[in-house]
């Protein structure tokens, strides 16, 4: 039952989300009426994004489609690089910092390296010109983020929705996440339901099969993540591995969070023996002296005959240049790496054979 300040906050958000949805609906109708017109490459360009602000697992997606397109493609990664402290087309490279491309192109970077192209640029078209100038050799683009972003038709569309808060249960900003109406997943290509609980069971397929009501040639997975072992964020400081299940009911953790939803996260958390203190900050956030300082006392003031700090892979590009961080937590902070797996397949090459399939289509 709502309370009397959420009915009233209902009322005043209610004109604000009609008005929103309004204006982004003509934006959409007049891509659609072809009045603004979308521009098609001949090098193949995929598409990921969602319908709601943040939290669907974007970057990870990303990474499980680059890991293994890779092989067969020489792949560029395509981002706004959102919070970023530059302008214009930035290429990712050696010197490069969270600061310089935003911390979600760093991350990809930092995990592929030279073997995968990974620039930042606000208008896309731009950053798919600039591309094949530079790399004429490209045989495709992954743009992320890119669902709204429709000065570029991509060759396939993928959109992501989270398990727990799927996109047909929600309103449209400010009264809820949605960007846009939820009957704009007909542009989609192909939906995956992201961040699965492990039992799934075949009932819960068949209802979010039907909740979504996809058109026939929209093709339906479902994933969910695999977390891999502690790593260090500071390897040269590092002292030691620490392994959570060598942790007991004596051990502490502090969990350091600066993502949009940290429910998953910290869910993975709740069958070990040892404390854990849960201390979140906003997406993207970025981490100022007075923040180290509070979470320097906080750790010290955990319980627990042994104690680290554990982040998450997006928030451990951004501790790592952080010129606050001090000198004595370093060897004590690790974070723990995440993968994709699809899991209504028989192996992770079902969602990928489906994407080479799509992008090597020829056109009609």
């Amino acid at each position: 039952m709502k309370s009397t300040r959420d009915k009233l906050l209902i009322c005043l958000l209610t004109p604000m989300s009609w008005l929103y949805g309004a204006v982004v609906g003509l934006r959409n109708w007049l891509f659609e009426s072809n009045i603004l017109k979308s521009k098609e490459y001949e090098i193949p360009v995929v598409g990921v994004g969602n319908l709601t602000v943040g939290g669907t697992g974007k970057t990870p997606h990303v990474e499980f489609i680059v890991s293994h397109l890779a092989y067969d493609y020489k792949v560029a990664v395509l981002s706004r690089g959102y919070k970023r402290k530059t302008k214009g087309f930035v290429l990712a490279n050696s010197k490069s910092t969270p600061a310089s491309i935003g911390d979600e192109p760093y991350q990809i970077f930092q995990k592929y390296g030279n073997a995968v192209v990974v620039a930042v640029c606000e208008s896309r078209k731009k950053g798919i010109e600039e591309l094949k100038k530079l790399y004429p050799e490209l045989g495709l683009i992954v743009l992320d983020d890119s669902f709204q972003h429709r000065w570029v038709k991509p060759k396939l569309s993928i959109l992501l929705t989270d398990y727990s808060r799927p996109f047909y249960k929600d309103k449209i900003l400010p009264l809820g996440r949605l960007r846009e109406s939820a009957r704009q997943v007909n542009r989609a290509d192909m939906v995956i339901v992201t961040k699965c609980p492990e039992d799934l069971m075949p009932i819960n397929y068949r209802i979010a099969s039907k909740d979504l009501d996809l058109m026939k040639f929209q093709k339906l997975f479902f994933s969910r993540y695999e977390y891999g072992k502690l790593k260090p964020v500071f390897p040269e400081d590092a002292r030691y591995d620490v392994s959570l299940n060598a942790l007991d009911s004596k051990d502490g953790v502090m969990l350091l969070t600066g993502i949009a939803h940290p429910r998953y996260f910290v869910r993975h958390f709740r069958n070990y023996p040892f404390r854990v203190k849960v201390d979140h900050f906003p997406d993207h956030h970025d981490f100022t002296r007075k923040d180290i300082i509070e979470i320097e006392n906080k750790f010290k003031a955990l319980p627990g005959q042994r104690k680290i700090i554990v982040t998450t892979e997006k928030d451990a590009v951004r501790l790592m240049h952080n010129p606050y961080f001090p000198e004595d937590l370093k060897a004590f902070t690790f974070y723990l790496p995440v993968n994709v797996r699809m899991i209504n397949a028989i192996d992770d090459n079902n969602l990928i054979e489906e994407i080479k399939y799509e992008i090597e289509k020829k056109p009609i």
